[in-house]
């Protein structure tokens, strides 16, 4: 079967330009639209878009900060919204107003937030993980990822590079490790922002979980989120976890057939809405 490519385009955003990557054609089916953690990008998904997009156009975008996507002019202005508004300037430059989403760690909160903001447009939503955490958590995960000065030693870049070797997991190869760590390294400075932007939106987040209209599939693997993915049972309306233990970080590249053929069953079910 033909393969479809991924080209890469940018759009005028809020900030400057904002970067995204594409496969795939318009069709009678909702576009799906991917949602990165931080600090990464869009090319996460660079080998799961093609596999995805046999029937459909499927969508990856950089929030502003990340990727190539123009960066926000002070940190004040990195927040869950920002990067929610900025998915949407993408997808009405492109004309797409009926999407999929799917949204890994941080991108679980940008998913969420984006479907409220124009919930007509939205079909269902998958998050990979869900940071709920708890409000005695937030501080500390503030104080774990605060920016790491830079120095001579390279501090900065041993604690990067042990923290992608801590969470490695099963099939994620050194080669894919060495390209999640050069991902952190291309927001500069400001590479943090999107997570102290993600802890000060946790309670948003919940509160978008519970009044969520739209069909959520939360994906729980066993990974640094575990903990606080098992407590969104609670704050389900329309919605389910199912465990994934098998994968971790790493599962879009080391698994991108078998993560296809899951979330495409899932948004083609017709009884699931």
């Amino acid at each position: 079967m033909h393969q479809p490519v991924v080209t890469r385009h940018f759009t005028d955003g809020q900030f400057g330009q904002l970067h995204y990557r594409m496969a795939g054609k318009v069709s009678s089916k909702p576009s799906i639209v991917c949602l990165h953690m931080v600090p990464k990008s869009s090319r996460s998904y660079q080998h799961i878009l093609p596999l995805l997009a046999q029937d459909r156009l499927v969508i990856a975008i950089d929030y502003p900060g990340y990727g190539e996507s123009a960066a926000p002019f002070d940190e004040s202005q990195a927040s869950i919204e920002t990067y929610a508004h900025a998915v949407w300037q993408v997808l009405k430059h492109l004309g797409v107003t009926y999407v999929d989403f799917v949204g890994y760690h941080t991108g679980c909160m940008v998913s969420v937030r984006a479907a409220h903001l124009y919930p007509q447009w939205v079909n269902k939503v998958i998050n990979i993980a869900a940071p709920v955490f708890l409000e005695s958590e937030v501080q500390t995960f503030c104080d774990m990822y605060a920016p790491i000065p830079l120095d001579e030693q390279g501090t900065r870049f041993r604690i990067m590079w042990e923290r992608v070797i801590q969470h490695r997991g099963p099939g994620m190869t050194l080669q894919m490790c060495a390209a999640s760590m050069a991902e952190n390294l291309r927001a500069g400075e400001a590479y943090e922002w999107g997570h102290m932007a993600a802890f000060h939106h946790a309670a948003q987040y919940i509160e978008d979980i519970k009044t969520l209209p739209h069909r959520l599939f939360v994906m729980n693997l066993n990974d640094d989120m575990r903990v606080q993915s098992e407590r969104v049972d609670a704050h389900l309306k329309n919605g389910f976890r199912k465990d994934y233990f098998q994968w971790s970080t790493g599962f879009l590249d080391a698994f991108a057939q078998d993560v296809a053929t899951e979330w495409l069953a899932f948004f083609d079910d017709k009884t699931l809405s």
